[in-house]
């Protein structure tokens, strides 16, 4: 609601960038104390968080392009992510990338610090959607209302509440939309708490990654019908988020199925 944060001596500082900062810095601390936890180099862990973060923000960044070309209008365009412009799949993609250069360099398990990726990533997400919505990115589809003030208002309708941006926002200002920004929030803050909770209660490695692949791929498919950012593939009325989201559930069954077998073998 707030695009930017402060201005000092004519610089901007954007709200959106700074919400995106913190959630790598809690995403930092925390996978740093959970490898400690198991036992991991931390050193080792921080250069491939590293990693993770530069080839994130780039695959990111040139997926949010390729999705949104209106938007770039110089080449200073093309870098400026700190007026909100990422596009999650593609920063994951890219920081799956990060990551298994990072567990091939320094001989890391692999399941075991993606299980330790996975609650970092959905702690950095959850307060990186507060950003979204800040700049009014990942906005949603227009919501049946009459008040047009910009701010969050409640309703008796699903989800019972929306936003309406102001001017200056990337979402259209004066009109009631789905708070699809928020609702992520919410539901990635859900998925945190569960992987955490299963953290130390997972019954092999690889289970708690698998679990937040089935968890947020089950709620991106969800949000996507309220998103209004994202256009259906026509015919099939799904759009290509929705897509991956699917390959992300079926994966993450498959998955579990294999990675059970294999301790069930291991243990034989």
């Amino acid at each position: 609601m707030f695009p930017v944060l402060f201005e000092i001596f004519g610089i901007k500082i954007y709200t959106y960038g700074v919400l995106v900062a913190i959630g790598v810095f809690l995403a930092y601390y925390l996978l740093l104390k959970l490898g400690k936890r198991e036992g991991l180099n931390t050193n080792h862990i921080e250069n491939t968080l590293l990693l993770a973060l530069i080839f994130g923000i780039a695959v990111s960044r040139i997926t949010y392009i390729v999705e949104h070309p209106e938007q770039i209008k110089n080449i200073t365009d093309v870098f400026a992510i700190w007026q909100g412009g990422l596009t999650f799949f593609g920063g994951l993609l890219g920081g799956i990338v990060g990551v298994l250069i990072g567990i091939y360099r320094y001989k890391l398990p692999i399941w075991n610090v993606a299980d330790l990726s996975a609650i970092a990533v959905a702690l950095a997400h959850s307060v990186g959607r507060l950003g979204c919505t800040s700049a009014g990115c990942c906005y949603g589809r227009p919501f049946l209302a009459e008040d047009i003030n910009p701010g969050i208002h409640l309703s008796d309708k699903f989800p019972f509440f929306y936003v309406v941006f102001p001017e200056g926002a990337v979402a259209p200002p004066y009109m009631p939309l789905y708070p699809t920004q928020l609702m992520e929030f919410l539901g990635l803050l859900f998925i945190f708490f569960i992987l955490l909770f299963f953290s130390r209660r997972k019954p092999f490695d690889g289970f708690v990654f698998a679990l937040y692949m089935l968890m947020y791929g089950t709620l991106r498919f969800f949000l996507e019908f309220y998103r209004g950012v994202t256009p259906p593939i026509q015919p099939i009325g799904l759009t290509w988020n929705q897509i991956v989201s699917v390959l992300m559930v079926l994966s993450s069954l498959i998955l579990m199925v294999v990675l059970r077998y294999e301790r069930k073998a291991k243990k034989a």
